[in-house]
């Protein structure tokens, strides 16, 4: 039996979700699709919509066989950690096939582009270097390298010309030597992580076959509801917020989908970045010195910032505001806030790094339908975990740290969706695994 992997947050999940699974499976020709979803926080630096066994529900009921849950250090990192957290615990599950959407639609130009990343050659470094030197940003910097190293290599050129089709206004089929092509899909944010997911197997010597599904509809970042049927779920959480009426979402989501999506939000959901603003504040006040460096993504300039802006804080999205500038997204400082919140640092991701990444597998849910699954990820070379009580007798000290984080970042998710909605407080170690 083959199984394919997908990487995800379904935040929430949509019809394009629904289509790139079943993509999957029939590119891949697996029997099985195993999911590693994000947990209750996201790699924007926010928290997820819902909470993440609704989400795990959501994807079982649509074409998913297995969720896991990515380790809250990777799910909210920058898309190379991102890559590796989620590569590395399919890799260690002997999964067969990752699967995953992009702009481009054309895994060969991915792949092409991740080798060079990777193995750094001399002409390319050289040509990185003397354009960083011309004062340029490094994102056009490195697509300058790319394109001039792919023009001068006879050994990529003399095999086939390499080209995609992309989503440019003319639709014509262009080689990756020409500027727009190359740049379009460096600064796309699907095709960016394509490239991270395969520098990662590359890094991990993996055997796992890849598949691309080029991405349909709306763009990732579109904030508006399209007339097609596949939005971005960016639009879809936008319509939310703005307190439309859910029924608005019928055509953009499977029905299943739907009515978990209603059913939560009827008690008050969505939970927001603005939802944690105290509880971020306090965390920034307490800090010794308010030397922020040690933290995840946080730049000694970054936290001379935030001491010096901090008594104009009064909420988390305004304070992300306050902190951007040219050289720093809204993103990247909402990231580098979360991981200060979630006291997630720098020393933790190496010593993460160099004992293999994930050292678990975390079941949030599977299909009674799909059990058979469960024997061809009998070989795997990390614990799959399905009970918390079982973490002391099978994990590493340093595994038992990575899952203690997951459980401090869900306790403090749970303790503000309980706030707002008036359930009661959820404790993760009782919580149950999806089962459909």
């Amino acid at each position: 039996m083959k199984t394919v992997g997908i990487i995800a947050e379904y935040n929430p999940f949509h019809n394009g979700h629904f289509y790139q699974l079943q993509k999957a499976k029939e590119l891949s020709g697996a029997n099985f699709a195993v999911v590693v979803m994000s947990g209750n926080f996201v790699q924007r630096g926010t928290p997820a919509l819902i909470d993440k066994y609704t989400r795990t529900k959501m994807a079982l009921c649509n074409g998913a066989d297995l969720v896991l849950e990515l380790p809250v250090c990777y799910a909210t990192a920058s898309a190379e950690y991102f890559a590796k957290g989620a590569v590395s615990l399919l890799s260690a599950l002997g999964v067969d096939a990752l699967c995953f959407g992009s702009e481009c639609g054309d895994v060969s130009v991915l792949q092409t582009i991740a080798q060079i990343l990777s193995d750094e050659p001399d002409a390319f470094k050289a040509s990185l270097e003397k354009n960083l030197q011309l004062g340029v940003s490094f994102p056009v910097a490195r697509s300058r390298a790319l394109r001039e190293y792919i023009a001068f290599s006879t050994d990529l050129l003399c095999e086939k010309d390499l080209a995609c089709k992309e989503n440019l206004s003319h639709k014509e089929e262009l080689s990756l030597t020409e500027p727009e092509v190359l740049t379009k899909i460096l600064e796309s944010p699907n095709n960016i992580l394509g490239i991270e997911y395969i520098k990662a197997l590359i890094s991990l010597h993996s055997s796992m076959e890849v598949y691309t599904v080029r991405r349909t509809g709306s763009d990732y970042s579109d904030t508006t509801l399209p007339e097609h049927t596949f939005s971005s779920a960016m639009a879809i959480r936008q319509s939310i917020f703005e307190g439309s009426s859910l029924d608005t979402l019928s055509s953009y989501m499977p029905k299943d989908s739907l009515h978990i999506l209603k059913e939560e939000l009827s008690d008050g959901f969505p939970v927001c970045e603005n939802d944690f603003s105290g509880m971020l504040f306090y965390k920034l006040l307490s800090l010794p010195n308010k030397d922020y460096t040690s933290y995840l993504d946080v730049s000694p300039s970054l936290s001379d910032k935030i001491s010096g802006l901090l008594e104009q804080y009064t909420s988390w999205s305004q304070f992300c505001s306050l902190l951007k500038s040219k050289d720093l997204t809204h993103t990247r400082i909402s990231r580098s806030l979360l991981h200060i919140l979630l006291d997630i640092k720098k020393n933790d991701l190496q010593e993460y790094r160099l004992s293999g990444y994930s050292g678990y597998a975390r079941i949030l849910g599977f299909k009674k339908s799909s059990q058979a699954l469960f024997g061809t990820l009998k070989t795997a070379s990390i614990p799959l975990l399905s009970k918390l009580a079982d973490a002391d007798k099978l994990l590493s000290d340093t595994a038992k740290k990575q899952l203690a984080q997951d459980i401090f970042a869900a306790h403090l998710y749970d303790s503000i969706s309980a706030q707002k909605t008036g359930r009661t407080l959820q404790n993760e170690y009782r919580r149950q695994i999806v089962i459909l």
